[in-house]
């Protein structure tokens, strides 16, 4: 199966609310790879990799977030994977 890399921008209230964490642990029970940081804007950057078919169930994920969260926009842009990860990890 193809393996591809997401590169996703979360923006809302996701921040303080436990997303990165939640994010990191359904990441990992999916089986993906890459990393999930804050950003000063406010916004959470994910860089994700694995199967498109896992990956877009990631994305469905972050279009709703743990329950504190409010999730007000979800940009993805897929590009190939480079394998430079080999878990998920939070900045």
């Amino acid at each position: 199966m193809e393996k591809l890399r997401a590169e996703i921008l979360v923006s809302g209230k996701v921040q303080g609310v436990f997303y990165r964490a939640h994010a990191r642990e359904f990441a990992l029970e999916l089986g993906l790879t890459g990393t999930i940081d804050n950003l000063d804007t406010g916004s959470v950057e994910i860089i994700v990799e694995g199967p498109k078919n896992i990956l877009k169930e990631f994305y469905l994920w972050c279009q709703d977030g743990p329950k504190l969260s409010e999730v007000e926009n979800v940009q993805i842009q897929y590009t190939e994977a480079t394998d430079e990860f080999t878990t998920f990890k939070r900045k």
